[in-house]
C-alpha cells in the first residue's frame, strides 16, 4: 500500500453520455505493484468536501508504461468532481489496496460480470496466460447502449470467448447473466471437458447477482471467487464501515471488505447477512 501522487494520462467520458461512464488512466508507481482484483482510493478534490476518497477498481495495468486503467460511473458529488481532473494533473491515491484474484496457471476460467462489475474482470483477461488457460466471459447489463459504452467493441477485438445478456434483449440473450451461467455449466462441452480441465469461476457485480452465481456454482461443484462491492470510507480496514460476514471452518466471522477482500471465496460469503 502506498500514498502517492499519480499523473493523469487520460480522464474521458466513454460511450453514450447518458451512461455516465469515464475511463481514467494514471501513471506512476502503483501499476508496478497492482494485481487483478485490487483497487485504489482516489482523492477527488483539493478540499475536504467531500472528505472521503473514492474507491475505484483496477481494470488494467501496464507495468512497462507504469499505467493503471480505471473505469468509474458518475453517481454523486465525489465522482462528479473526479470528472473535472484533467490530463497532466496529479492526483493523490492510496493503493493498490485489498487482496486480489488467484489466477490459475492452466485449465478453464469462467468469468461472470454484472454491469460495471465487469471492469475488475477485465484485469483478469489481461493478466491470465490465455495460451494455457481457456477463458470465457459471461456479461450481463442493462441494454446494448450500456454494453457498447462499457467496452463491448474492445471485447470483440480481444479474441476472448464471451456471451452477453441484456434485460431488454437489445443484444445477446434476453434475461439474466445467471441464466447464461446455468446453460454454460450444463452444456455438453462443459461436461466433456470436465474433469480433464479444471474449471474455476470468478465474479463481480451486484450482490443479488453474485448470491445467485454462488448458489449455481456450489450446485455444480465449481470453485468461485467473488469481488464484493461495498461502500468504503477509509480503504485500510480502520473504520469498520465495509464489513461482511463469512464462514471459515464453520465459524461466522466479520471481515473487512477493503482489507480482507474485496475478493473472497464465494462459498464462504454469508450472502443473507447484513453487512
Amino acid at each position: 500500500m502506498m500514498l502517492i501522487k499519480e499523473k493523469v494520462i487520460e480522464n474521458k467520458q466513454i460511450g453514450n453520455p447518458e451512461q455516465g461512464l469515464f475511463r481514467l488512466v494514471l501513471q506512476g508507481e502503483a501499476a508496478l505493484a497492482a494485481r487483478p482484483g485490487q483497487f485504489v482510493h482516489i482523492r477527488v478534490g483539493e478540499t475536504y468536501d467531500p472528505l472521503l476518497r473514492r474507491p475505484v477498481s483496477i481494470a488494467a495495468m501496464n507495468r512497462e508504461r507504469r499505467e493503471l486503467t480505471l473505469y468509474y460511473r458518475v453517481k454523486g458529488k465525489g465522482t462528479a468532481l473526479l470528472t473535472q481532473i484533467r490530463p497532466d494533473e496529479m492526483v493523490s491515491i492510496l493503493g493498490p489496496l485489498g487482496n486480489g484474484f488467484q489466477l490459475p496457471s492452466s485449465g478453464r476460467l469462467l468469468l461472470i460480470g454484472g454491469g460495471i462489475g465487469v471492469f475488475p474482470l477485465f484485469s483478469i483477461l489481461e493478466a491470465v496466460d490465455r495460451k494455457k488457460v481457456d477463458v470465457k466471459l459471461l456479461w450481463g447489463g442493462e441494454n446494448q447502449c450500456f454494453m457498447e459504452s462499457a467496452g463491448l467493441d474492445g471485447l470483440k477485438k480481444s479474441g476472448i470467448d464471451y456471451e452477453l445478456a441484456t434485460m431488454d434483449g437489445s443484444t445477446g440473450y434476453k434475461g439474466l447473466v445467471t441464466d447464461l451461467l446455468r446453460t454454460e455449466l450444463e452444456s455438453p462441452q462443459n461436461k466433456r471437458d470436465s474433469p480433464a480441465k479444471t474449471l474455476l469461476a470468478a465474479s463481480c457485480g451486484p450482490g443479488g447477482m453474485m448470491k445467485a452465481v454462488a448458489a449455481i456454482c456450489r450446485e455444480a461443484g465449481v470453485p468461485l471467487q467473488v469481488s464484493l462491492e461495498e461502500r468504503m470510507a477509509c480503504g485500510v480496514g480502520a473504520c469498520l464501515g465495509c464489513v461482511c460476514t463469512v464462514r471459515e471452518a464453520g465459524v461466522l466471522q466479520r471481515k473487512k471488505v477493503c482489507k480482507d477482500g474485496p475478493v473472497f471465496d464465494g462459498e464462504e460469503v454469508v450472502w443473507d447477512a447484513e453487512c
